[in-house]
């Protein structure tokens, strides 16, 4: 029985397999070493970096949901000089793809950021999280208008002379095709969606958010239906790759994201249930290729089939 082939591309990265894990669920992946070999994966994507460090919000800033889980951590993260000195070093002792996620308030702090991870050894990428908030614009989102958006993806771009650049979308807009779009025309190298959905959970005693932040990013099972069809919806509306994520617990979940159109997945909240769910998954996958004779993971990405149903006349 022939072992099937797991390797896959994104743009100009090549991963071992199509399973990465998510940003901001898998701290700097040193974390999880101790759990499995972090060479098993396609990839880590680690915590979002800034340009100082960030204490994050105070707590609550998590609570389980039906499904899911709601946080507010607020992007609590070392800084990108001690990630540079201290967790990518580490890091290099593992045979996978570091991806550095970043972000900022401002554009200057996302292109403070990225010229910093510019061209560094063992860095494969750098997804940018544009699901922040801009103080320069009263706190308007980044992402959420695809002008502010192709703005910082062209800064960052300007930035990254030697590193591919992701970008990270948000799925609390009108149509995710046009900031999908907005960031391909301004030379992203991929984009990867979805990021949490806005959402809130009462004390219905104390009459009051259950997070100190009020509300928070919903992640986990409960969005994965939705997660598929943006991702089906953009892998359609670009040309550049699209990495899939939202609610990833098996291989089975994985599938669905690489059938409509995804060339690899992250897998987030599910490393908070089982440490060692993404390796997991990509045993899954192997798996259910080799019993169904498929000899790459690459046939599967997009050949979900779909005939438009017509309503019948009256």
């Amino acid at each position: 029985m022939v072992t099937p082939d797991l390797s896959v591309e994104v743009g100009s990265v090549r991963l071992k397999n199509p399973v990465l894990t998510a940003s901001g669920t898998f701290g700097y992946g040193l974390e999880f070493s101790p759990f499995y070999d972090l060479s098993t994966l396609g990839g880590v994507v680690v915590k979002g970096l800034s340009p100082k460090p960030r204490r994050g919000n105070p707590p609550e800033r998590i609570v389980e949901t039906p499904s899911g889980m709601l946080n507010a951590i607020g992007l609590q993260n070392v800084g990108v000089d001690r990630f540079l000195s201290e967790k990518l070093p580490a890091l290099r002792a593992f045979d996978t793809a570091v991806v550095a996620n970043v972000f900022g308030e401002t554009e200057a702090e996302y292109v403070e950021v990225c010229e910093k991870l510019d061209g560094v050894d063992h860095l494969a990428a750098v997804e940018l999280n544009v699901s922040c908030p801009n103080v320069e614009e009263g706190g308007m989102i980044f992402g959420t208008d695809p002008r502010r958006l192709g703005q910082v993806v062209r800064a960052a771009r300007n930035a990254l002379r030697k590193t591919p650049l992701w970008v990270k979308l948000s799925p609390n807009v009108t149509d995710i095709r046009e900031t999908a779009k907005a960031a391909e025309a301004e030379g992203a190298d991929a984009v990867t969606l979805v990021n949490t959905f806005v959402g809130m959970v009462v004390d219905v005693e104390k009459r009051k958010p259950r997070l100190a932040n009020a509300t928070g990013g919903l992640s986990g099972p409960a969005i994965r239906p939705m997660a598929v069809a943006m991702t089906w919806n953009v892998a359609r509306a670009v040309k550049i790759p699209v990495v899939g994520m939202g609610g990833i617990m098996t291989a089975r979940d994985a599938l669905e994201f690489l059938m409509v159109g995804a060339s690899a997945v992250q897998v987030g909240t599910a490393n908070f249930v089982t440490p060692g769910v993404a390796a997991d998954v990509v045993a899954g996958l192997r798996t259910w290729l080799t019993e169904r004779g498929i000899t790459t993971v690459r046939e599967l990405v997009g050949t979900m089939r779909h005939e438009p149903v017509r309503a019948a006349l009256r």
